[in-house]
């Protein structure tokens, strides 16, 4: 059991061979999360103690700060991967590790460091990939309570969806079946001789002219303008979501009963992570914004072609309400007692795969002048690192510092034209015993992942990942490739293994890249191109293809949205994790193919329009064994076991 040392930090008693992820977790005892909340530097007003493990972090906490020029801000590194194998690469495990070098080693680096990562989604915890607090020596604890339920704030996003969703079906039934002075005596009722005009109806009457016109002096086509949306059904883009893989929801049809008067549609389920609620969620900066995105999501068109927002339907107050617990981030640690802030969940194929800009601008506050904030970007850097320059850091203002990008054998040997890599499966031979050609082959991917970093100005030291099946010729040919791609620094990490003392090369080299002065942050893209060439520099400059073609639906959506005034906004490119390309099984560093735009949806108040590349699922599946065959509980004590 690991021991708490000076200033609360835990001294990790590691064993060989690494056990199981879970045991790992459990070899720690968790110190008071408010001894890691006053390390800090948090008063006790800016927290509020979730039992003695978690905290919720007051949006205070960097309010209290802005202006303080004697606080300053930390180096801000993001992590990101290759292209990743179904097993994962270590992406959350190398943050976490990262974070315990930087910040618990004071004979080797002393610094005040914070990481920030995503709540994982319920879906892959039982589904295929299992949970995210880390692995090895390098976890988030409890890990259990990372991995299930947390502080809930993913079920607010998900009741706050279906509540849109409820009530955006309702409007459209109760306007077909009710005329326009008793439609508007509803939604704007008389009570005691007074008219009760909600704030989001306010709002509306002033986007339609009638602010300042007297309640009383309304004409029926007044009443009918304030009262009516007149949604076109067909056009309805708001789906229902739920936090767990059901595959069997991806298309459903509603209002079968007979209540419903004949009034039914097609419709579907997305994953909660994929809301757009969930990306306002991680997008926002403040209570304020939170409120105002919310109001700006777009729903539908009514049958002008015009856009229907949640503000419309009079239900942004009450989603921000839902959500005004969730949009402050939760304060975890490490098993070495370093800090996490925990907040949001995008998807990052789906979805932008950043965890939140509250917690990295609470993080940079706490940490301030010398300290760290390392933050991740889901799946390979072609996905969740492209969307957090493009999309995260246009909304934050933040520039990073460094990018880590984690490497690993297995993945280049997958790369290299190794066999097929299948979660639950037994790796092959290739896998296990020292092949350099599989290797040499497969840095194609990591070396075009190093040039697409570059591309943003931000130095690269690549994390490799060491296995115990790892040879030095290996890693030394994937040292020579990343030098050779133009990487800051190349790193051999063992933190699954040892924790911090793990990862203390790649901390120093960390550190270094954040003072080098090569950074010079730039996007990869203006803002102002069209929807068409903003899509085709990703496709060419980030994925390498040689063409884009676009379905009918595409197009249509594509003209609609630039009528809508929506085409001035960023990308984000729903596609495989497993591939450059959109065809997950063209694995290296392919070339000379087509990316294929089947849709584009609009997350407008997220800030956003949501292209998917080929036929990519908003909500997975299940496999034939689960995560959940494993997971159990202990009757007697009340452990849980079988996470990983």
């Amino acid at each position: 059991m690991g021991t708490a040392g000076k200033g609360g930090r835990v001294a990790l008693a590691t064993e060989s061979p690494v056990p199981s992820d879970i045991a790992c977790a459990h070899s720690v005892s968790p110190v008071n999360i408010g001894i890691i909340a006053r390390g800090l530097g948090l008063d006790e007003s800016e927290y509020d103690c979730y039992g003695k493990c978690k905290a919720k972090v007051k949006l205070s906490a960097y309010q209290n700060r802005v202006g303080d020029e004697s606080k300053g801000e930390g180096k801000y590194v993001v992590v990101t991967g290759i292209t990743p194998t179904p097993l994962g690469e270590g992406k959350s495990t190398t943050t976490v590790g990262l974070a315990q070098a930087l910040g618990a080693h004071y004979d080797e680096l002393e610094n005040k460091v914070v990481a920030c990562v995503r709540q994982p989604s319920q879906g892959p915890t039982f589904g295929i990939k299992g949970g995210a607090a880390g692995g090895g020596y390098s976890q988030v604890i409890p890990m259990e309570e990372f991995n299930l339920h947390m502080t809930g704030d993913i079920h607010a996003i998900t009741a706050a969806n279906n509540l849109l969703a409820a009530a955006i079906d309702t409007r459209i039934f109760h306007e077909s079946t009710q005329k326009d002075e008793a439609l508007f005596n509803r939604v704007v009722p008389l009570k005691k001789g007074k008219r009760v005009v909600s704030k989001s109806m306010q709002m509306r009457l002033e986007r339609l002219g009638l602010g300042d016109k007297p309640i009383e002096e309304f004409t029926q086509e007044d009443m009918a303008r304030a009262a009516r949306l007149n949604i076109d059904k067909s056009t309805v883009t708001w789906r229902r979501v739920l936090d767990t893989n059901d595959r069997f929801l991806r298309a459903v049809t509603i209002g079968q009963g007979p209540a419903e008067k004949g009034y039914n549609g097609e419709t579907g389920f997305d994953i909660t992570v994929a809301s757009e609620i969930m990306a306002v969620l991680a997008l926002t900066t403040s209570l304020g914004d939170m409120r105002e995105r919310l109001g700006r999501m777009v729903v539908a068109s009514d049958m002008d072609g015009n856009p229907v927002t949640a503000e419309d339907l009079n239900i942004a107050g009450a989603l921000t309400v839902l959500m005004k617990d969730a949009i402050e981030p939760t304060l975890m640690q490490t098993l070495e007692a370093t800090p996490v802030l925990v907040h949001a969940g995008p998807f990052a194929n789906i979805a932008h795969g950043n965890s939140s800009i509250v917690a990295d601008q609470i993080a940079l506050k706490l940490v301030g002048d010398g300290g760290y904030v390392i933050t991740e970007a889901g799946f390979g850097a072609d996905i969740g690192f492209e969307k957090f320059c493009n999309i995260k850091c246009r909304y934050s203002s933040y520039k990073p510092d460094c990018a880590v990008i984690v490497a690993t054998v297995r993945a280049l040997k997958m790369h290299g034209g190794g066999p097929e890599v299948v979660a639950g499966r037994p790796l092959a031979d290739e896998y296990l015993n020292e092949d350099i050609e599989l290797v040499r082959s497969g840095c194609s991917n990591l070396m075009r992942h190093i040039g697409n970093i570059k591309k943003f100005g931000i130095p690269v030291v690549v994390a490799l990942n060491a296995f115990a099946s790892d040879t030095q010729a290996e890693q030394d040919v994937i040292k020579s490739a990343s030098m050779e791609a133009g990487a800051f620094s190349v790193q051999v990490s063992n933190h699954h293994a040892l924790g911090g003392a793990g990862a203390l090369d790649l901390a120093g080299a960390v550190q270094q890249a954040c003072s080098s002065p090569e950074k010079d942050f730039k996007f990869l893209y203006p803002l102002d191109l069209p929807i068409k060439s903003k899509i085709w520099t990703i496709a060419k400059e980030i994925y390498h293809a040689s063409d884009v073609k676009y379905s009918e639906e595409a197009e249509k959506k594509i003209e609609l949205y630039t009528k809508q005034g929506f085409d001035k906004l960023p990308m984000c490119m729903a596609k495989t994790q497993y591939s450059f390309s959109d065809n997950a099984k063209l694995k290296g560093a392919p070339t000379d193919f087509t990316i294929s735009v089947d849709d584009v949806r609009a997350s407008v108040g997220a800030g956003f329009l949501f292209p998917i590349l080929g036929k990519m699922p908003t909500i997975p599946g299940l496999p034939t064994r689960p995560c959940f065959f494993d997971i159990d509980i202990d009757t007697e004590t009340g452990d849980i076991v079988g996470l990983s």
